[in-house]
């Protein structure tokens, strides 16, 4: 090899033997603790290498490792670093349950802990004395989820004596949210006078009738009466009698011996009835005391329910009441309805101005009705548009501008002070002269302005034409979900969104539902029963079918029997998706639905024929369904909205 090339291959050798420069690389195994504590425990279950003894009351012994303590419980560390017991190797811990100390070592040992309803009031104290700040948030977090108006007091105290704060002022809120639930029980009957008066003198309780303050009053008083007799000026002094109808007053007031035998009490009873006649006759002389002035209450909203009259073949409304389950007559809607309605056509504007839309008059149908030339202009109700002002003390329906076409069954929403009324069908255009239209299912849609009174056709339309479907408003958006084509039922659902004026399909339901109720809660839409055509029954039966050839004859059809679903979707718009939760306890459709308070309330409805008098409470919370009877056998019910209560409304 000549000299060149020797010294060139050489040159390339200290080349590649030349070291790469790497910047220092940080790893962590991230099961490294985990395993090591793992061994720790393997070995203070064996009594291996543990330098510390625990001893409960019972004289139960635990084994432990001192550095481990250390490190997790700030008791343990300034016990075994600064006090005189540092080289103490038995510790004796008082007031402690064996069983809930082992849970806890455990847990320092594993930073996993089981709590129970069982054991949760018994793990408290003792993390709070070991100073287990995370053990006490996983505790209080349990005792929340437990908290009912049959327990709630308890919680409270529990809480105030173990400095959890946040669970004391949690129950504190639940305790007055629920009040009129909270008094019905044993714990409520168990406080101290002292502990009612604090009780309620708060001025927030959520108490829509002063007269429901009145008798838990009563019932404490008279629940240990030799005792407590004595304490009722005191009780009285808290209870705003001057708001207490006067009907009340005169009934259940005036005439009680508890009363009437206590000058002070007297003279609670006189300032009432003094306060009730000067404010009949001038309201401004009224002296203003702290027993005058109404509660603020949380309860400021009333359901407005719809209902139909199988005698008069009218619509109905009530105020409804879901805390005390109260009625009260509202105002009537002139409307005639051969048949319960089947689509509610319900909004509400400003959270006070109710509208109903569209015609329910199923009664028109009738053949020998619509080829009556007499009343052909009842065929303007199937356009009707009424308005009713609950802040108004004159409390009545006023007609407004009619629809621009005929519908039946449609979808109303309200979206930026603007009504929607989508859909439906044109009842005026069932038959033409030759017989039955397959062409009256719509898909047109008419847009009220509030602010201009004027109604206009929409330039943008369903996709389907449909019927007998529910309306959801989510995130300034309107959606129209499954309902009737004409045909078949639908499990589509369509998305309007006004800043693009455009309609566009979402994702469908798991199933088709037809006179689905629609129902929206904490940023998520819930369809809610209605029927299914997998769930029908065929039968043949005769039915008038006006035609040129046979007016007033006999014809068949095959009719379905819809069976009403018990299952029920919600539509989460940021996943884009359907979810199923639990059945309700009973198949409804057409039901009135509502959200109030947190929960969804379905209310009324029907399967097949059968109507309900019943209502479905949904907690999202717990994920479960309750039910409770209606208080009084009430007519099928369609519909329902809520509305601020105004001050002059009284439900009793």
């Amino acid at each position: 090899m000549s000299g060149k090339k020797k010294h060139a291959v050489v040159a390339v050798q200290k080349q590649e033997l030349k070291p790469k420069i790497y910047e220092p690389t940080k790893y962590k195994n991230s099961s490294h603790m985990g395993r090591v504590f793992q061994f720790l425990q393997f070995y203070r279950n064996g009594g291996v290498l543990c330098d510390i003894k625990l001893e409960t009351d019972d004289g139960k012994i635990i084994l432990g490792h001192k550095v481990v303590f250390i490190s997790a419980s700030p008791y343990f560390r300034a016990m075994f670093t600064l006090s005189e017991e540092v080289k103490k190797d038995h510790i004796n811990i008082r007031e402690v349950d064996f069983k809930v100390l082992q849970l806890l070592v455990d847990y320092m040992y594993t930073g996993e802990i089981t709590i129970t309803e069982e054991n949760v009031q018994d793990i408290v104290p003792a993390a709070d004395l070991l100073q287990l700040d995370y053990v006490k948030r996983a505790c209080v977090g349990s005792l929340q989820k437990q908290l009912d108006p049959s327990n709630c007091i308890g919680i409270k105290a529990f809480a105030g004596m173990y400095n959890c704060t946040e669970l004391l002022s949690i129950s504190e809120e639940f305790i007055k949210k629920q009040f009129l639930e909270v008094v019905k029980y044993d714990e409520f009957l168990s406080l101290s006078s002292g502990e009612v008066i604090k009780l309620i003198s708060c001025h927030d309780i959520s108490v829509p009738l002063e007269e429901k303050v009145f008798e838990c009053v009563m019932n404490w008083v008279k629940h240990k009466l030799n005792r407590r007799k004595d304490f009722l000026p005191d009780l009285m002094e808290h209870v705003r009698l001057p708001l207490v109808s006067k009907e009340y007053m005169l009934e259940k007031v005036v005439n009680e011996p508890l009363l009437k035998n206590n000058p002070k009490c007297k003279d609670y009873v006189f300032e009432a009835l003094h306060f009730n006649l000067m404010n009949s006759v001038d309201p401004a002389s009224v002296p203003k005391t702290i027993r005058s002035k109404p509660r603020p209450c949380s309860l400021q909203k009333v359901v407005l329910v719809f209902s139909w009259s199988p005698t008069t073949h009218k619509s109905v409304t009530n105020w409804y009441d879901p805390v005390t389950n109260l009625w009260h007559i509202a105002p009537e809607i002139n409307r005639y309805c051969k048949e319960c309605p089947t689509a509610a056509g319900l909004c509400v504007i400003k959270d006070k101005l109710v509208f109903s839309v569209g015609s329910f008059d199923n009664y028109i149908m009738d053949s020998e009705y619509l080829i009556n030339q007499r009343h052909i202009d009842n065929f303007a109700r199937f356009r009707s548009f009424e308005m009713l002002d609950v802040s108004s003390r004159t409390l009545c329906w006023v007609p407004k501008i009619e629809l621009s076409v005929s519908r039946q069954n449609l979808g109303v929403g309200a979206l930026d002070n603007c009504i929607y009324a989508v859909g439906g069908f044109d009842a005026n255009n069932i038959y033409d002269y030759y017989g039955y239209k397959n062409n009256y299912y719509l898909n047109s849609v008419e847009v009220f302005n509030f602010s201009t009174q004027k109604w206009r056709m929409s330039s943008s339309i369903l996709s389907s034409k449909r019927s007998n479907f529910g309306i959801g408003v989510l995130n300034n958006l309107i959606y129209a979900v499954g309902g009737y084509n004409g045909s078949s039922y639908l499990k589509s659902v369509e998305c309007y969104n006004p800043s693009i004026d455009k309609w566009n399909p979402v994702a469908e339901m798991s199933v088709c539902r037809c006179n689905v109720s629609v129902g929206v809660l904490d940023g998520l839409m819930y369809a809610i029963g209605g029927t299914n055509e997998s769930v029908t029954q065929k039968t043949v039966q005769p039915y008038n079918k006006p035609r040129a050839r046979d007016i007033g004859g006999i014809s068949y059809q095959s009719v379905k029997r819809s069976v009403a679903l018990k299952s029920v979707e919600a539509y989460s718009p940021s996943a884009g998706v359907w979810k199923s939760i639990p059945d309700m306890h009973l198949g409804r459709e057409n039901a009135g639905v509502f959200t109030l308070d947190g929960l969804l309330y379905v209310m009324g409805g029907k399967n097949g024929s059968d109507y309900f008098d019943s209502v479905e409470i949904y907690n999202p919370k717990t994920n479960s369904w309750s039910m409770k009877k209606l208080s009084t056998s009430h007519l099928p019910i369609y519909g329902a909205v809520v509305v601020d209560r105004s001050p002059h409304l009284r439900i009793n």
